[in-house]
């Protein structure tokens, strides 16, 4: 093994991608079991290699030496073999530091909870205290003589400045959780969360909701991997190459999510995306026939709107975890916030705006089969759609001049 990654369970991992857009090197996942841990860290079958979850604090042993921070922070996710001497760094500490920076949080004198109490809890603690955080907090399920218990944080700590999730509650392959209820937090500045998988955690898009500037971890872990490589190869790298390799690398991953009005042009336009991207395509309301075997008119008539409703939600849960894909909404589901912080946690939501004088009403529409339902439907939704969106696209003129807006907003 040249360079690599090795950890317990990396199924998901983004880091190969990463590692062939920083230099021209092979890069490996290794898994290796518990047991295993020994033999391959006293073999030093490897030239360097990034470590994660659980062994960032259980290759220390193995090592001739440790940099400061990785000293500070107990753990290690950097090991380079120089010699058969093995030197430990921490390159979380540099990636969660410009996550912060990015997003413009200023953390001196405030006060911050950090949600957790793993390794990356402890990579939140110092990042917190050298950017000159006055009061910081580790919340945990359990209370201990250096946490507080989430209730604690809620009702003795809701005037914190800023919360870093470092807890997996909300992680791929569990989703639909969320470690805290942003809404209790009265004077919240920034919220981050570590998670990149899916890129924006439950956490992420409620405090945007609010308002509240709020990230995932796909930068931090795009920056701690240059970081890596820099150890790997000891080159310097660009400064805008994070910049760079984070844009790709979110286009890759982000599915594009339209919304909008019954006869809007989503369809069409979803397939024109589809082919110009070379990326799948799927129409909610054709799962919701598929599903059901009938089409949506007989759906409506047999069942009734609330029965279709919780089958659309259904099918949207199930495909929020597609990585680029082009995904064409029923006009009514963008009405549920439960459907829109699931496209959101992989998607780009983007409102395809057509003239209300433009939208023609068809008998396969059941709310919108004639002049004053779709006027009735435009009143009632546009509201929401220009609410929870996060590109509004002005669908006048042909179908290509929209899908040039929605690739330049991408």
């Amino acid at each position: 093994m040249e360079y690599g990654l090795i950890g317990e369970h990396l199924g998901h991992s983004f880091s190969p991608d990463i590692h062939r857009m920083i230099d021209n090197y092979k890069y490996e996942l290794r898994e290796i079991a518990p047991n295993d841990l020994d033999a391959f860290m006293t073999t030093k079958d490897f030239r360097a290699i990034n470590v994660t979850i659980p062994y960032k604090q259980a290759v220390i042993p193995y090592l001739d030496e440790i940099d400061d921070a990785a000293a500070r922070i107990g753990a290690v996710n950097c090991i380079v073999n120089k010699d058969g001497k093995l030197i430990g760094h921490n390159t979380d500490y540099d990636g969660l530091k410009a996550l912060i920076l990015r997003n413009k949080l200023t953390l001196a004198d405030s006060k911050v909870l950090i949600l957790g109490t793993g390794g990356t809890s402890h990579t939140a603690s110092v990042v917190a205290t050298d950017l000159g955080a006055d009061k910081i907090i580790h919340v945990s399920r359990t209370k201990s003589d250096n946490t507080i218990t989430y209730e604690e944080a809620i009702s003795l700590h809701n005037d914190a400045d800023y919360i870093i999730n470092t807890t997996p509650v909300g992680m791929y392959p569990k989703i639909d959780g969320c470690p805290i209820d942003i809404k209790a937090f009265h004077h919240i500045k920034g919220v981050i969360d570590v998670i990149f998988n899916p890129l924006r955690s439950n956490l992420v898009i409620e405090s945007q909701n609010m308002g509240i500037p709020a990230e995932g971890g796909l930068y931090m872990l795009v920056v701690q991997a240059i970081k890596a490589a820099e150890y790997f190869t000891g080159h310097e790298y660009d400064k805008q190459l994070a910049d760079s390799i984070f844009s790709t690398l979110r286009k890759n991953k982000e599915n594009i999510v339209l919304i909008g009005m019954p006869g809007c042009g989503k369809t069409t336009l979803s397939s024109i995306l589809a082919k110009q991207l070379e990326c799948d395509l799927v129409d909610t309301d054709q799962l919701i026939i598929d599903r059901e075997k009938c089409e949506i008119t007989e759906i409506f008539s047999s069942h009734g709107e609330e029965y279709f409703r919780q089958i659309e939600t259904e099918c949207i849960k199930d495909i929020c975890t597609l990585n680029k894909t082009i995904i064409a909404t029923g006009g009514g589901s963008a009405m549920r916030w439960e459907n829109i912080l699931a496209l959101k946690r992989n998607g780009r939501i983007f409102f395809i705006d057509r003239p209300l004088d433009a939208l023609i009403p068809t008998s396969d529409r059941p709310l919108a089969d004639n002049r004053s339902k779709i006027e009735a439907l435009f009143d009632k939704r546009y509201p929401t759609y220009t609410a929870v969106c996060d590109v509004q696209i002005n669908a006048k003129g042909d179908v290509n001049s929209v899908v040039d807006k929605i690739l330049t907003e991408r």
